[in-house]
């Protein structure tokens, strides 16, 4: 069944921020999965939630996503993201 990781980020540092991109795109690659969200213009439909900037990743699996969450080469990505963002992120599990 898939698994989607949901990110809200807030960039800090765009500059430094589009190393962390072009890093973790490639870890996600690594990993099998795919953007299906990168940031984008936002539609607010109910509620208060604003996030600046939305990602969605899609991954075979929950155990794909933490694979990928928890490999060397997206750790090494989130070290570039210090200082530059602050995120929130899931993992959920979709429906077939």
């Amino acid at each position: 069944m898939p698994a989607y990781v949901i990110v809200e980020t807030d960039i800090t540092d765009p500059e430094r921020y589009e190393a962390y991109k072009a890093a973790a795109a490639a870890a996600v690659a690594a990993a099998g999965g795919r953007y299906l969200v990168r940031g984008g213009e936002l539609d607010m439909l109910e509620g208060g939630w604003r996030p600046s900037r939305l990602v969605i990743l899609e991954f075979e699996d929950l155990a794909a996503a933490r694979r990928w969450y928890e490999s060397e080469r997206y750790q090494d990505a989130k070290q570039l993201r210090d200082g530059a963002a602050r995120i929130s992120m899931v993992a959920v599990q979709g429906v077939e």
